[in-house]
């Protein structure tokens, strides 16, 4: 299993392959349909409070139950992947199939799709601290920065490859 820091650089995330079992700890933060659209207009009018260089963002709604992936290929989330690895997210995390545009995207930006265990006991095992972040209005859909470790996944889609 390879270990994986956030923020994570280019050159870390051009050595990954897919199907490789990686391991990732430090800071992700989720999004999903309510927040994704509204943190990419966040972006286009240069009003996002943190940099995005080298992050992780994981498909998921927070709540006291926890946390698990949902459906990466929705509209409203999978629309948003290109335009934010275009602005320095590295790694989406979430569950489902990509179009194979938005898999040449993610290989323009050099940037991955890691598909992560539904399995909300395991992965919220693994949440050290919780914040929310932006949008507090739209509830467990609001974006969250959350400090993780071993949270687990399996690359699926990176080098213009896919599982």
């Amino acid at each position: 299993m390879k270990k994986i820091k956030t923020p994570i650089t280019s050159e870390e995330i051009s050595k990954l392959n897919v199907g490789d079992k990686i391991s990732i700890s430090g800071e992700i933060y989720t999004g999903r349909d309510a927040a994704l659209p509204q943190l990419v207009q966040l972006i286009k009018e240069d009003a996002v409070p943190f940099d995005f260089e080298g992050i992780a963002i994981m498909h998921t709604a927070v709540s006291d139950a926890g946390i698990a992936p949902t459906t990466s290929n929705k509209e409203e989330i999978e629309g948003t992947i290109p335009f934010l690895s275009e602005n320095g997210v590295k790694i989406h995390i979430g569950k489902g199939s990509l179009s194979d545009e938005t898999k040449e995207k993610l290989y323009e930006n050099n940037s991955i799709f890691v598909i992560t265990p539904p399995v909300a006991a395991l992965l919220t095992s693994n949440v050290l601290e919780k914040e929310c972040v932006l949008f507090e209005n739209e509830g467990i859909e609001a974006m969250f920065r959350l400090k993780v470790e071993n949270i687990p996944g399996i690359v699926a889609v990176a080098n213009k490859k896919s599982i």
